[in-house]
């Protein structure tokens, strides 16, 4: 099986900076203006990933970002191939209201819609949004809400009583046929068991590969005692070039221009979280002295930056290798970004995606 390469949606906005690093909009005669995610630029880079080869973008959700929903929306025409990986919090609309609008936006986009399931790991931000639940009940809740969107989905009305959700006759008036893929991300015992028992992609945000192979290998067998099997992904940015000088030059460039303020709040801010992959990404970058935590893989995005933190450095032929062990692990989908977000999709398209293919197809095929 080939890789899946998916792009990213910046809907918080762009530039030559790792968004939020700085305490102004840039800096005076360098290269460093923030890109506004008005429409026009989002086209852009929708429809750069679309010409690159990409095979969906991840559209995030939260506070600080444009709603999800409606910006996938309003690029379904800009775009013809492009699918839409749209990111939502399971716990702030009901689950048949959610079922008909993912069903509503397959019809429209002609069947270009993925879902990444959100449960949340930000109290603060949860309750912004009206959610006062605590961290296992959520992950308790999107269980019942995936069936419940599921059951929408089948053709025939859904009856539910959960400990959270209750709906009688759920449905949609036209199923997608085939249901978009379901994609879902967490590190903790809770969220690992709700991948395994209701989703089709399990994600985690990238770290050394012994660390993502026991996720995967947990993750794994969790599905198999529900008798079912699953895909899986990372999620990490990407910093090519021809070189490797010329990569790790960039690399250091973006932690240099960092606010030293900026990163200290940051850290302050995300130590709160109580998401556990949040606090495994934290613990890559403790020591801003010792960045690359593996070969090829730089901590420094999260010394800023809440989510994904760390990235692929290196030439194309080195970053072509380090996906390759990811994929060893039985890693399928890769979703990546890296800034600006149309230049980097190019150095990846140009540079290693080509490397990737030629390697899988020299690759034993298994039959």
């Amino acid at each position: 099986m080939s890789s899946s390469f998916h792009w990213f949606l910046p809907t918080s906005g762009d530039g030559r900076e790792v968004f939020g690093a700085l305490q102004s909009s840039g800096v005076l005669g360098t290269a460093s203006a923030h890109r506004a995610p008005d429409l026009e630029y989002l086209t852009l880079v929708a429809k750069t990933a679309e010409k690159l080869g990409f095979e969906s973008v991840l559209t995030p959700t939260g506070t600080w970002c444009l709603d999800a929903w409606v910006t996938t929306a309003a690029l379904i025409q800009e775009t013809s191939r492009l699918k839409f990986l749209v990111a939502f919090r399971p716990g702030l609309i009901t689950p048949t209201l959610a079922a008909q609008q993912a069903a509503t936006f397959a019809e429209l986009s002609g069947g270009r819609l993925a879902l990444n399931i959100v449960t949340g790991g930000d109290r603060e931000e949860q309750e912004r949004f009206g959610d006062h639940l605590g961290k296992e009940e959520r992950y308790a809740r999107t269980a019942e809400f995936l069936q419940i969107v599921r059951g929408a989905w089948s053709g025939t009305p859904y009856d539910f009583v959960g400990e959270y959700l209750d709906v009688t006759g759920a449905t949609v008036a036209r199923p997608p046929s085939p249901a978009p893929a379901v994609f879902f991300g967490g590190a903790s015992e809770a969220a690992r068991e709700v991948a395994a028992a209701h989703v089709d992609t399990y994600l985690t945000w990238t770290e050394p590969p012994e660390k993502v192979a026991a996720l995967i290998d947990d993750v794994r067998a969790r599905a198999a005692r529900h008798g079912r099997t699953l895909s899986f992904g990372i999620r990490a940015h990407v910093i090519t070039r021809d070189t490797r000088e010329e990569a790790w030059a960039e690399a250091r460039k973006l932690v240099d221009r960092m606010d030293r303020n900026v990163i200290a709040l940051a850290r302050e801010r995300l130590l709160q979280s109580e998401s556990e992959g949040q606090r495994r990404q934290l613990a890559l970058n403790a020591d801003l002295a010792n960045l690359e935590v593996y070969p090829g893989l730089w901590a420094g995005y999260g010394l800023v930056r809440p989510g994904a933190g760390t990235a692929f450095v290196g030439s194309h032929a080195e970053v072509a290798d380090l996906i390759g062990q990811y994929r060893a692990l039985g890693v399928d989908h890769f979703i990546l970004s890296g800034q600006p977000h149309i230049e980097e999709a190019y150095w990846f398209a140009e540079g290693v995606a080509p490397l990737v293919r030629a390697a899988e197809a020299r690759a034993p095929q298994v039959i």
